[in-house]
């Protein structure tokens, strides 16, 4: 007599509906949030040809993506400045005339608190060398120097409306900066959400595209070298210490390692940004037929999820909110 298994795993696999029935991970619009680039002198949108769908924004078209955004219930916009001229010591970053944080104004005025308005506090846009901070004589970015400009910057865009402001320079000390900061110019609610863990990776490629950076070389000295693990560790725990609201890991797919140990050692929210070169990839792939695009955003998307991220910082954002 042949023997059948009496347990069959197979069973809650049977259908689409029993497979959502139990699902044990599961992506929301809200989990979301959209990263976004605004150029200053522009008056039409610029593709960025390395990102196909993602644009340079004007204000106008800015808050046109934003309104389409909030409507499909992503959770957050994260604002990127592309200014029309740079020094060497980022100025426009704390202009309060700067391009992005007139863009956090436009913002903020049209949505009020209907979203969470995210802003990147880092120079790499706005300095002439493309580097996250300003550089001392001998051409290393000066941690200490930089810290005092991150402190004017994270006032300025909180002034502008920013809910959040995201340093993501991997400067020593940073988070404590910003934090002092936000409290003295009496922006005790600006959420501080910290990129604690951020490698010196190959996947940000397009994102310089997007910003026109002017880097040259690379920043192994400041970011996190991609061989550790538990340097981030350490990071991460610094950060918190420093008064960090959230906590980040970037990029995402390549480091889910990271993500997973971060996450149950952390008691506040893990955000992962799933970066320009994660989304290049899977575009390039799926021009050639190789994959199939739609799924595999899903699949790169909850992946992230289940690895311990309760927000997902991604370029996909509008387009999965609509498919959710």
């Amino acid at each position: 007599m042949t023997q059948h298994p009496i347990i069959r795993p197979r069973r809650l696999r049977r259908t689409p509906a029993v497979r959502r029935w139990v699902a044990e991970t599961r992506l929301h619009p809200a989990d979301l949030v959209l990263p976004m680039f605004v150029r200053e002198g522009i008056t039409e949108p610029v593709p960025v040809t390395s990102m196909p769908g993602v644009v340079q924004h004007t204000l106008d078209s800015l808050v046109d993506a934003a309104r389409e955004a909030i409507e499909a219930g992503v959770g957050g916009l994260m604002l990127f400045g592309v200014p029309a001229e740079r020094d060497e010591m980022g100025s426009g970053a704390t202009d309060p005339n700067g391009i992005l944080n007139v863009a956090l104004r436009r913002l903020r005025d049209e949505f009020g608190d209907s979203t969470v308005l995210m802003a990147d506090l880092c120079l790499d846009e706005f300095t002439s060398h493309g580097h996250c901070g300003v550089l001392a004589d001998d051409g290393t970015v000066d941690n200490d120097a930089t810290l005092e400009i991150y402190g004017r910057m994270a006032v300025a865009q909180a002034e502008a409306g920013a809910h959040v402001v995201g340093p993501s320079g991997m400067m020593d000390g940073q988070v404590a900066v910003i934090r002092e900061a936000l409290d003295v110019a009496g922006f005790t609610d600006t959420i501080v959400l910290a990129y604690a863990a951020k490698y010196a990776s190959a996947a940000f490629g397009p994102f310089r595209e997007a910003v026109d950076s002017a880097l040259k070389g690379d920043r192994a000295t400041y970011q996190q070298d991609p061989a550790n693990l538990t340097e981030s560790l350490r990071e991460v725990e610094l950060d918190l210490e420093e008064g960090a609201d959230m906590v980040m890991v970037k990029p995402a797919t390549l480091y889910l390692d990271v993500i997973a140990k971060v996450a149950p050692n952390v008691d506040v929210p893990l955000a992962a940004y799933h970066v320009s070169g994660e989304m290049a990839m899977i575009e390039a792939a799926a021009a050639n037929g190789w994959i199939d695009r739609d799924r595999m955003v899903l699949e790169q998307l909850t992946a992230i999820k289940r690895a311990g991220a309760r927000i997902i910082l991604t370029y996909y954002a509008t387009e999965v909110a609509k498919a959710l």
